[in-house]
């Protein structure tokens, strides 16, 4: 386990009672309240300094509602110091209100749209769509990129045409590390990284494996994205509580660290620490 204080870029906390999430109906296990105390349980032992919360896919009505829910949140944990709210970027220009709302707000860091559910494989490059991301520049804010692997070919192509919107993204794309299929997905992903505005968030990995993963089924996929977007652009992320469904958080983190032990001290901080800062624009302590 990472022996100083660490950032978790990808945390998720929602309450069913509070707001509607419809993809939760389908997995009785993550249908019920997640909240900060119970990640604090999960997490005991670990020294978590900063959190990044990602949006959980509430209704699109009420995206703004779970926005201020965090914001109430981060004002009794002074851990929370980044958020990532949903926004209609496939509205284009008639997304431009609530982006202004939101870029108001200074724990704001980014917006993710999530691409992963959308049947169309274009829907990404629709004008509309494409438009939307490239507004985030306007604004000084990013995108987290949550897609499957099977999106990635597309995805290169929105990238190319947002050249000053800062991406992340999102559980290395959601390789198939179930059947152990690396291609091509491995080309995608190293093509990907040739472009210097994208990061990669090494998180939910354990997610994609069989229940029964081991930490040599990530091994390959580690090395690949580690390799490829080099040791400036890759930041750690929990993705709990939908980790959940694969591993306990401990059990993730300590596979990870264990792989890492290969890489330098100054290499792990900069994952572990220095890149979330860096890229969600984080404050920098005293």
């Amino acid at each position: 386990m990472p022996a100083y204080p660490f950032i978790d870029t990808h945390l998720h906390v929602w309450d069913p009672n509070h707001l509607r999430y419809p993809w939760l109906d389908e997995i009785p296990l993550l249908n019920k309240p997640y909240l900060l105390e119970d990640y604090d349980e999960a997490t005991e032992g670990l020294s978590i300094e900063k959190l990044v919360f990602l949006q959980c896919e509430c209704l699109p009505s009420q995206c703004e509602q779970e926005a201020q829910w965090v914001i109430e949140l981060a004002a009794k944990d002074s851990r929370i110091q980044g958020l990532v709210p949903w926004a209609p970027l496939e509205k284009g220009e008639e997304a431009r209100d609530i982006i202004e709302r939101f870029s108001q707000i200074e724990l704001i860091k980014g917006i993710r749209r999530i691409i992963q559910f959308e049947e169309d494989q274009r829907f990404c490059l629709q004008p509309n769509f494409v438009r939307g991301v490239q507004m985030l520049a306007d604004y000084d804010l990013s995108f987290d990129i949550c897609i499957s692997h099977t999106q990635l070919a597309n995805t290169i192509k929105l990238v190319e045409q947002c050249p000053h919107v800062q991406f992340i993204l999102d559980h290395i794309a959601k390789p198939d590390i179930k059947n152990g299929n690396l291609d091509p997905w491995r080309v995608e992903v190293h093509e990907l990284a040739q472009h210097q505005n994208v990061f990669c968030k090494i998180s939910g990995l354990a997610t994609e494996a069989d229940r029964n993963w081991k930490p040599a089924d990530l091994a390959p996929y580690l090395e690949h994205v580690i390799s490829s977007f080099g040791e400036d652009r890759i930041v750690f992320g929990g993705d709990w509580p939908v980790v959940c469904q694969a591993s306990t958080y401990k059990q993730w983190v300590k596979a990870l660290d264990e792989f890492l032990e290969r890489e330098s001290a100054s290499m792990r901080k900069k994952l572990y620490y220095q890149n979330a800062i860096l890229f969600y624009k984080l404050p920098i302590d005293p």
